[in-house]
């Protein structure tokens, strides 16, 4: 009864539309009065899940995605993507996904990703002769490779989740190269698709403008690039903690975009900062709330009770795993990310480590599934957000946008059932 109580009064929070951290937060509450447990047990709780010095690099991350954001990067990136590969058929497509993968890998967020790129390839898409919906496919879909590609603020949250968990610590450092080749084979096909699309549609290819222009275009994104390698190289190498490495990218992301480039004003800086306050406040909040939710669910334990659920339906491995994935799936079409992490790692990785996933493999599964579900209705938040800025109704978008979500799946696909492809590199690098 206890348990019911706890995710009805969640259910009920978020169809009233309430804030998915108090959302959490409330039915953490109810359930603790319901059980009689202290009303000090929740607070102690809330606390306790932000008073962890690795979240520290949260805000440096997220103050070093908005600067780049409001200082021009993305220009420069996509100019440098267009010079290499947009002498393909339907280049500018291919372009999207290559400048996402990049851009990604520096913001770390699927948000800034549609909004920086977005409001430069779409507009130019259009006037080239590209269909709206297949600009604005495009640029929604290969945004997730932010989710993905290090550094991500989101992996820094799942590690967290997992800390505690049957598998021990999860090392943000090996959890940031195992997110590299799965982000690469994500937009590997996606531009595939993207190329095959447009070679349905007729769209024609740019012209390559030349060995020069291209390596002048690459000095001038590498300043840029240099911040994703300073922050995930800091890290691996040893140098820098997470949270040492995010302030220095953060420092280092300031030079760049005021000295460096001298594209940022003093106006879009105070909006990189107010936006950053804000969002780094979202989700320390949403962690502390959920902080409190899991630990009410293990109370009830849920972990222990989904392996027998799952068990008791089947005890095949692969079905089992394709299970979580259509829960993940569903479940991040409706609610936010980082909520989901907190929510699900404790219930999903006890099921999928005994069935011999490493955490690592599964957080990516997870990132990738939560991903494609920001890019899907009925809440899916990127899906909005690029159709905003393609000027697209919604339903236009996701009448033609399904053979990029198959292209997503087949990596989704790949990356659950063949563990190399997350755990190659961390085996490498760090062994």
């Amino acid at each position: 009864m206890g348990l019911m109580l706890l995710l009805g009064v969640f259910a009920l929070c978020v169809v009233i539309g309430m804030p998915v951290a108090f959302a959490l937060g409330i039915a953490a509450f109810s359930a603790v009065f319901y059980e009689g447990l202290p009303l000090l047990l929740p607070f102690q709780r809330i606390i306790a899940g932000v008073n962890v010095f690795p979240l520290m690099a949260i805000p440096f991350f997220i103050f070093a995605g908005d600067l780049m954001f409001h200082g021009g990067i993305a220009m420069r990136l996509v100019r440098f993507a267009q010079s290499a590969v947009g002498a393909v058929r339907g280049g500018l497509g291919v372009v999207n996904v290559f400048s996402s993968m990049l851009f990604g890998g520096i913001s770390g967020s699927a948000i800034a990703d549609i909004s920086a790129l977005g409001s430069i390839l779409v507009p130019v898409m259009k006037e080239k002769g590209y269909d709206a919906d297949y600009a604005v496919n495009v640029t929604v879909t290969s945004s997730i490779a932010g989710i993905i590609i290090p550094p991500s603020h989101n992996m820094i949250i799942y590690s967290l989740a997992a800390g505690a968990g049957v598998a021990g610590t999860v090392s943000i450092s090996k959890l940031f190269l195992a997110g590299v080749v799965p982000g690469v084979l994500m937009c590997l096909c996606l531009a595939i698709t993207a190329y095959i699309i447009a070679i349905k549609r007729g769209y024609q290819a740019e012209k390559f403008p030349g060995w020069t222009v291209l390596a002048i275009h690459f000095a001038s994104a590498v300043p840029g690039l240099l911040t994703a390698v300073i922050i995930v190289g800091g890290v691996l190498s040893g140098v820098f903690t997470v949270t040492e490495s995010g302030a220095f990218g953060a420092a280092y992301a300031f030079v760049v975009t005021c000295l460096v480039y001298r594209s940022i004003t003093w106006a879009n800086f105070k909006i990189a900062v107010v936006s950053s306050v804000r969002t780094t406040s979202m989700v320390m909040i949403l962690i502390a709330c959920a902080s409190a939710f899991a630990y009410m669910l293990t109370f009830y334990r849920v972990p222990s009770r989904t392996i027998d659920l799952l068990t008791g339906i089947t005890e095949n491995p692969i079905l089992i795993l394709l299970m979580i994935n259509a829960v993940l799936l569903l479940l991040g079409m409706i609610m936010d990310m980082a909520a989901l992490i907190l929510i699900c790692t404790p219930i999903f990785l006890p099921v999928a480590y005994s069935l011999g996933m490493d955490p690592l493999q599964f957080g990516i599964m997870m990132l990738v599934n939560l991903g494609l579900g920001l890019c899907t209705p009925p809440v899916g938040t990127c899906l909005f957000v690029g159709c905003a800025v393609g000027k697209l109704p919604i339903e236009k978008a996701v009448r033609t946008i399904w053979p990029f979500y198959m292209a997503i799946f087949v990596a989704l696909m790949l990356i659950t059932f063949i563990p190399a492809i997350s755990l190659t590199l961390p085996t490498l690098l760090s062994g």
